[in-house]
């Protein structure tokens, strides 16, 4: 490890390498797969920031359309089970940032994770890259989760091909709007007293986001390829429940009492956060099996000879949360765990009438005129959901986010990442914002079980000096089951939708008076 005698000599010592790195960088072009998740839409940011080419591989870029950077990047779109996309976006490349998973795709993710990594390995060598940087998970046990090991495979298939790979191990990621940060926060706030499995007690090494950023900048501008795994970890290594007590601590609550009892499995577990966070059931279980193991970082695998540490060192726990809970208070979460689209129900990928029946609509339509402006009514819809609420109808709202939650979808518990303003891709209780035009549309995708599909759209427009407002439910179902549901739901339309499009026009009034 590089050690120095003073704390001035350090920041010289990375000032010299900062500007002997912006040199090695300043012709190199930087892949980031994962751009709509979590680490990979602060990763863009983060390299943009120091002035580098970023190319970034999507789906869909309408997904990203509302992201601040959308506009400073090159953007390639395709399918990552594609080898001949990948080529494409890869072509021209010197580092590929690896941040795709498929943790939310059932059972046999690691099944999909590692045909996935092996693709992208192939490609890479065919493209000719030199460098592929992927941030998987700290994994020393012989027993590790399925969410582990997969992290672990995956590095393992990005290493099978002859482009070296940098893999960074890191334990859990505390940040505003990380899964972890969220179940940490949710499961602090609600239960002052907890009954936790035993391995609550396990050791873990958190790291903040903003140092796996770092690392990950530093990776990008290393000045000859790597092919080696680091483990990447904060200043401390303490317990779960440690952690929940300083979050608690943090946020003015007293101290959480909790209860070790050897009965709760993770499958108990996941179910049970997935009802009192917002964290679905689906995502909890694999993080909840990576807590029975100890995640701590291995010294041997220090990634300090090659990345110091940043100057002004890595941030603690408490520090960690500090900045986290207020980037959250302040409504300046840049990315969240959500931000990533869903799964689709089973029944929602299956096919549904046949092409010659033709697809069935079914919709709900309400529209009033207003004497109050156009911008004021716009900023009453776009505040829709999360703290706001609804507008009117609100237990049959929760009921509904309850009824979701039980049958494994998100329920409405996701929140949202701003609390005024929404962006295309932001995630917005159970529902998903596919197309926002200021002032003007917002449309909402619903990612709520569901036997068919849904959207929830508001148009406004002047209509002789005054403001016209449309607000249009929309319904396809699949087969009778998602018609016979469209009919059962009929009644509490008729009491839940027109209520909520005369509160937006009475909410604006008093905000205006």
């Amino acid at each position: 490890m590089i050690s120095f005698p003073n704390s001035k000599l350090q920041k010289l010592w990375v000032k010299s390498m900062v500007y002997h790195m912006e040199l090695l960088t300043k012709d190199r072009k930087y892949l980031v797969t994962g751009a709509s998740g979590y680490v990979g839409g602060r990763l863009v940011r983060s390299l943009l920031n120091e002035d580098l080419e970023v190319r970034v591989f999507v789906r869909d870029k309408e997904k990203i359309k509302g992201q601040p950077w959308f506009n400073h990047v090159e953007i390639v779109e395709g399918n990552a089970n594609s080898e001949s996309d990948l080529i494409a976006a890869l072509t021209g490349v010197h580092t590929a940032f690896y941040l795709l998973h498929s943790i939310n795709l059932g059972k046999n993710f690691d099944d999909i994770e590692a045909v996935m990594a092996r693709g992208f390995a192939r490609a890479a060598e065919a493209a000719g890259i030199s460098q592929i940087v992927y941030l998987g998970g700290i994994a020393n046990d012989k027993k590790s989760s399925q969410h582990l090991a997969s992290r672990v495979q995956t590095g393992a298939e990005l290493a099978s091909g002859t482009v070296p790979v940098l893999e960074l191990r890191a334990g859990i990621i505390i940040g505003s709007g990380s899964a972890s940060f969220e179940m940490l926060r949710h499961l602090t706030h609600r239960l002052p007293v907890m009954t936790t499995p035993k391995w609550v007690s396990n050791l873990t090494h958190p790291i903040a986001i903003r140092d796996v950023l770092y690392y990950l900048r530093g990776a990008a501008a290393l000045e000859v390829p790597v092919n080696q795994v680091f483990d990447i970890g904060g200043p401390e290594i303490l317990s779960y429940a440690d952690m929940m007590q300083k979050f608690a601590k943090l946020s003015g609550l007293p101290r959480r009492w909790i209860i070790k009892v050897p009965v709760l499995t993770p499958e108990l577990s996941s179910l049970w956060i997935g009802l009192v966070t917002p964290v679905p059931t689906a995502l909890a279980r694999p993080l909840v099996g990576s807590l029975i193991n100890e995640v701590v970082a291995d010294p041997k695998k220090s990634i300090n000879d090659l990345i110091p540490p940043p100057p002004e060192g890595l941030l603690n726990v408490e520090s960690a949360v500090t900045y986290a809970l207020s980037k959250t208070s302040d409504g300046q979460v840049e990315s969240r765990w959500s931000d990533a689209s869903y799964p689709t129900a089973p029944w929602q990928k299956a096919q549904g009438d046949p092409d010659w029946a033709g697809e069935m609509t079914l919709k709900d339509f309400r529209e009033t005129t207003t004497d109050i402006p156009l911008a004021q009514i716009w900023k009453t819809i776009e505040g829709i959901g999360g703290q706001h609420g609804w507008y009117g109808s609100d237990f049959l709202w929760f009921a509904r986010g309850l009824l979701d939650r039980m049958f494994g979808g998100v329920g409405l518990r996701r929140g949202r990442r701003d609390p005024d303003h929404l962006r295309v891709g932001d995630s917005l209780d159970f529902w998903r914002v596919e197309k926002i035009e200021r002032e003007s549309v917002l449309r909402l995708y619903a990612e709520m079980v569901l036997p068919g599909k849904a959207w929830l759209e508001f148009r406004v427009s002047e209509v002789d000096g005054k403001t016209h407002i449309e607000q249009e439910a929309t319904f396809t179902p699949n087969g009778l089951g998602g018609q016979l549901y469209w009919y059962s739901v009929l009644p509490f339309h008729t009491f839940v939708f027109p209520t909520m499009l005369r509160n937006i026009v009475k909410k604006t009034q008093r905000k205006i008076r």
